[in-house]
């Protein structure tokens, strides 16, 4: 068994790399996911080391002797983070000579000889489900013979193998929890979880279409695989007692609630270890099933209304009447539900009106919290091939600045990219600077010492990405 180390590499301050970043950038409110695809990943190797950078505030001196020290290197790379990890590629080239190095990713997945030509230090990439491909790796098994690999030989030539199955029995997979042992856990946070959380996923794969969507078209699939309960239930019981911290669960599964009967069942499974969670949610979950879950310890769930124009939903596939998320929205409100919304500006269809018609319906439905992003095209997805079919792209296929600021990279006839990116400013401002919610989020930080400094911080940094905003628009 090769000795492996399994990273994500330095990057920009703030970068959100993990597996619940569905959108690798800075923030406008600094938060970390915890690198579950990357965990997921080193769990197949005994021994591994996982290094998470970002959060840990680790340079690439910090981690030289770790690269040094190991022959098998693995880097969870992204479209946005893509040029920054082949320079760390460059630099454990310089130090470490004969490592084996690889990449994965939804990135490399659906680009991988466009990646292995971009990145002349890499080996190789893991397409698909890659987690069996790791452990063969691993294992010193011919990379002729192993599934869902893209690969450089000696003479620099790129093959690659044929197609690895993707997995039906979840529970086969080993934990991620105990190599979250190696990571700081407080150093792992957002804005709208209990500090400090824990995150990982109980299944795979999404059913709904959305059409900007990474993880099903690129990884995950739009089949929904399952851990089964009881598998779900002896990872919590390992948290509760490996990590007494811990103050909420969240369950990153992309959408938890598309198998009503299993969360059911699996709230019902968590009452009774009196453990508080939450997770994703699609804003559809019948009243029954929400009085199931608030019942049995969920605190909140993080809804991606993306928008409130019913046309715009239908453009993305998102397959969610808006009148139904409303009715979903009061029924959180009733049963004292924490709600999370996302939104996103610049979907296909967007006009000047639309957006006002989303933050209308954001102020209408009122979640605690918001997140509001731009129209992210990545390779892979659905979005991606329309905009370059459509001719959107307003340059090149960037999505955020060198800093990791996110950018408006469509172009719309009657919209343009500029407009769009000041728009989520707008919305931020227009939803959170209204009376009602600054009581609020007043009321709130008076609950407790810790939510004030945490709000009072929240709040720094917010006015911080405000003005990193204006300042893109000035130059």
């Amino acid at each position: 068994m090769m000795k492996a180390l399994f990273l994500q590499a330095p990057s920009f301050d703030g970068y959100d790399g993990g597996a619940g970043a569905r959108y690798q950038m800075k923030r406008e409110v600094k938060s970390f996911w915890f690198p579950t695809w990357l965990a997921q990943a080193a769990a197949m190797v005994p021994g591994a080391t996982l290094i998470d950078a970002p959060p840990h505030r680790l340079s690439f001196k910090d981690i030289e002797a770790d690269v040094k020290a190991h022959d098998f290197i693995i880097i969870h790379t992204s479209t946005p983070s893509f040029r920054s990890d082949c320079r760390t590629v460059s630099l454990i080239r310089e130090i470490n000579r004969d490592a084996v190095i690889g990449f994965i990713g939804a990135k490399v997945a659906v680009e991988p000889k466009e990646s292995l030509e971009a990145c002349p230090g890499l080996n190789l990439v893991c397409r698909g489900e890659y987690e069996d491909t790791i452990r063969e790796l691993a294992e010193g098994k011919p990379w002729p013979e192993i599934l869902g690999l893209t690969y450089r030989d000696t003479d620099g030539q790129i093959h690659a193998t044929g197609e690895r199955p993707i997995r039906e029995d979840m529970d086969e997979l080993p934990s991620v929890l105990p190599l979250y042992k190696q990571l700081k856990v407080e150093n792992y946070f957002g804005g709208y979880l209990l500090h400090p959380y824990m995150s990982w996923y109980t299944g795979r794969g999404c059913k709904s279409r959305c059409t900007f969507c990474l993880w099903p078209q690129t990884i995950g699939g739009h089949r929904y695989r399952l851990q089964s309960v009881a598998r779900v239930v002896e990872d919590v019981k390992f948290v509760q007692r490996e990590f007494p911290q811990v103050r909420e669960i969240f369950f990153d599964d992309d959408t938890l609630t598309d198998n009503h009967e299993r969360v059911e069942d699996l709230a019902r499974a968590l009452g009774p270890l009196g453990v508080t969670w939450s997770c994703n949610a699609k804003a559809n979950v019948p009243r029954k099933t929400l009085e199931v879950m608030k019942a049995n310890g969920l605190r909140l769930l993080l809804v991606g209304y993306e928008s409130g124009n019913q046309k715009i939903l239908h453009n993305i596939k998102k397959g969610m009447l808006v009148e139904v998320a409303r009715r979903f929205a009061k029924d959180c409100h009733e049963l004292g539900i924490i709600v999370h919304g996302t939104f996103i500006l610049g979907l296909p269809g967007e006009t000047r009106e639309t957006i006002q018609e989303t933050l209308a319906f954001a102020k209408d439905v009122n979640p605690r919290t918001l997140q509001v992003s731009l129209a992210a095209p990545y390779p892979g997805t659905f979005l991606y091939d329309q905009a370059k079919a459509n001719g959107w792209f307003a340059s090149d296929v960037d999505l955020l600045t060198d800093d990791g600021t996110q950018i408006a990279p469509l172009d719309y006839p009657d919209l343009s990219h500029t407009e769009i990116f000041d728009a989520v400013e707008e919305f931020y401002k227009k939803f959170y600077f209204r009376p009602s919610k600054i009581a609020e989020i007043v009321g709130e930080m008076l609950t407790s010492k810790d939510m004030l400094v945490r709000r009072l911080r929240e709040g720094v940094e917010f006015f911080q990405f405000l003005r990193t905003r204006e300042d893109m628009i000035v130059s």
